[in-house]
């Protein structure tokens, strides 16, 4: 599996397995048991995906040695704080059963992020967590943390797909040191893009799916990306994108699909950060 290597040497898998909408505790489980059993080595969960208890259980059952594994969370709004991300961490590192983190995240940029990250510096000075960065984080917002903390964050997992493909996010990122990061890189099916003209014609091309193309794409940036599926198969196929190359004619097609927007939200509309600022999880 190839690595990329974060600001402070800590090797990560370029592609893992993401948990995000598997609220079924024994469904997770097996899909993360599969996972592993595939050769996945990065797994990405959160305290508000409600299930790190049951990649725990997968990751205790699988055999799998710990130092092989990456494994990454987030800490959520109504925990953000000095006091709260400590005890959040906490409860966290029980849930999944391990007595570190490879990597901790501010999952979004509101609430006392400061605090947080002030609290998170000390568990990653502790050796508690390995690496420590954010989530959603737009570029001013991210500056502002670096500016005034000891600690540049690691990493920034925002939402990358064709659709929105965070070019000038991602050099903005290369230029401070910080890993990007692809939440939802099949933009979960909206803009019907396992249907996209582009994306077929290449998947045809390359004798591979348009999941494969996608991941293969980013990839190819130095994207780390977090497929998620239930199914078996797909696990297997989203696994299996590292026998084939992109062409420059191919990326280039690919970024012709940029609409350099959200298919999902907008972070900086108040109503959108009164609703995540408001919503709470068994955290």
């Amino acid at each position: 599996m190839k690595k990329v290597t974060l600001n402070n040497g800590v090797e990560m898998p370029i592609l893992g397995f993401g948990v995000y909408q598997i609220p079924d505790l024994a469904e997770c489980e097996a899909s993360v048991s599969q996972a592993l059993e595939v050769g996945y080595r990065l797994l990405d969960t959160a305290a508000a995906y409600e299930n790190e208890e049951a990649v725990g259980k997968a990751i205790e059952n699988s055999g799998v040695a710990r130092g092989e594994l990456f494994v990454t969370t987030k800490l959520w709004i109504q925990d953000a704080g000095y006091d709260g991300a400590k005890r959040a961490f906490q409860r966290s590192l029980d849930r999944l059963r391990l007595d570190y983190l490879d990597l901790y995240l501010i999952h979004q940029p509101f609430g006392d992020v400061y605090g947080a990250w002030r609290a998170m510096e000390e568990l990653y000075a502790q050796g508690r967590i390995k690496a420590i960065g954010v989530s959603n984080f737009a570029p001013d917002w991210l500056m502002d943390l670096i500016v005034h903390n000891h600690v540049v964050p690691a990493v920034n997992q925002i939402e990358t797909h064709p659709f929105h493909q965070q070019m000038a996010t991602q050099k903005f990122l290369q230029d401070n040191h910080v890993q990007i990061e692809s939440w939802g890189p099949f933009a979960e099916g909206r803009n019907d893009i396992f249907h996209n003209d582009v994306l077929l014609s290449l998947a045809k091309k390359h004798g591979k799916t348009v999941a494969q193309v996608i991941l293969r794409w980013l990839t190819q940036r130095s994207v780390v990306a977090i497929p998620k599926s239930v199914h078996k198969e797909r696990i297997v196929e989203n696994f299996d994108v590292f026998g084939f190359d992109l062409s420059a004619d191919d990326m280039h097609a690919i970024a012709a699909l940029d609409s350099n927007q959200s298919a999902f939200f907008d972070h900086r509309d108040p109503a959108m950060v009164k609703m995540l600022g408001t919503t709470k999880f068994n955290t």
